[in-house]
């Protein structure tokens, strides 16, 4: 089953609930990933389609940050809610132990030494953690750590 069936069959479950908010978020992401199929003009790929689910997680954790700024803590809850039901869609994210080893290979395959080639790193270690659930901040944090 494609993520937008899946999404589709829980939308419809949602509806029989009468969950709201887990409709309303099943809406915004189903919204979402028909935009990204519009503005390419074909079916999305598995891995776009997860790529358009995390770009969501993403907004919404900054949308808490800004909302805890604020004062808005009520706002805030409903987001990391939010975050929850979409991250329902994602494939786990990779161990501490994971990660390092991608960065051990991707420093190897690479041969970099210095933070200056930070950026080769981190394409490589990404390219070895496909399929998972990256935190590209956390990522660029341990390779930067390691190579300093």
């Amino acid at each position: 089953m494609s993520l937008m069936e899946h999404i589709q069959k829980d939308l419809t479950a949602a509806m029989k609930e009468k969950d709201e908010l887990r409709l309303s978020v099943l809406r915004m992401v189903k919204s979402a990933l028909k935009n990204k199929e519009i503005e390419k003009m074909r079916p999305l790929e598995n891995l776009e389609a997860l790529q358009v689910l995390q770009t969501l997680v993403k907004q919404r954790h900054e949308s808490v940050e800004q909302f805890r700024k604020g004062g808005r803590d009520d706002l805030a809850e409903k987001e990391a809610r939010e975050i929850k039901i979409i991250e329902n869609y994602l494939p786990p994210a990779p161990n501490d132990a994971e990660i390092l080893r991608a960065i051990e290979d991707a420093i190897a395959e690479t041969g970099a030494d210095s933070p200056k080639q930070m950026g080769a790193v981190i394409k490589a270690a990404r390219a070895k953690l496909e399929g998972k659930t990256v935190d590209g901040k956390l990522l660029s944090d341990k390779v930067r750590e390691r190579l300093s």
